[in-house]
């Protein structure tokens, strides 16, 4: 069966951020998907010192959040949506931190999980941080999941948001539209394999020239 990480970085349960998830969760219950809703944003969790240590050992050096508890979810799911509110037209600081952590520290390959980003804004900041979310994906190799407007929804409460209809049904599509690309490229895999990866050339011009 097919497995789809959501993280929630909002700080709230029940918020604004979550109803949204809870939308897409519901259909991909009906695509007989497997999900697992994770918690983020109300954790304490600092971000990438840069020291190197994952590269040598396999995981991040802080043991005391959720980056390392993660990491082997994410590397055995098909699918991960990132779902964020707005702070100042950005990403929550938390789930920034803990996606830079848990991209940054494992090296298993992303190449042709399926990603989606999902904000939750009162007004505005929401394609700002749409796009901050979605260059975790398109660094990765992971086509990045679309639906029939940009994935958001509205309010100040979670209340609010069910009155966005037009968000949740943005929600529905979204995960619809997932599914498939899940389906279909794990039938591709079977006919002709995933396309080749090419590594080793960095545009850092070590030889000064």
């Amino acid at each position: 069966m097919a497995k789809i990480l959501l993280l929630n970085g909002s700080p709230h349960k029940k918020g604004c951020t979550e109803a949204a998830l809870e939308e897409m969760i519901k259909v991909f219950e009906n695509e007989n998907i497997e999900t697992e809703l994770i918690q983020v944003g109300s954790k304490a969790i600092r971000g990438c010192a840069a020291c190197g240590y994952c590269s040598k050992n396999g995981k991040c050096v802080f043991n005391d959040d959720l980056v390392n508890e993660t990491a082997p979810k994410l590397e055995a799911a098909d699918g991960l949506v990132v779902g964020s509110p707005v702070y100042y037209g950005s990403p929550n600081g938390t789930i920034l931190s803990f996606m830079d952590r848990l991209f940054y520290s494992t090296s298993f390959p992303k190449h042709m999980k399926v990603g989606a980003a999902v904000v939750s804004c009162r007004r505005g900041g929401n394609t700002a941080s749409f796009d901050v979310l979605n260059k975790y994906f398109t660094i990765s190799g992971m086509p990045v999941a679309s639906s029939t407007y940009w994935n958001q929804v509205h309010g100040f409460t979670a209340e609010d948001v069910k009155k966005d209809l037009e968000g949740l049904q943005t929600m529905r599509n979204l995960a619809r539209n997932m599914a498939f690309m899940i389906r279909a490229f794990s039938q591709a895999k079977e006919t002709s394999g995933y396309p080749e990866v090419e590594r080793g050339a960095y545009t850092s011009f070590p030889d000064g020239k």
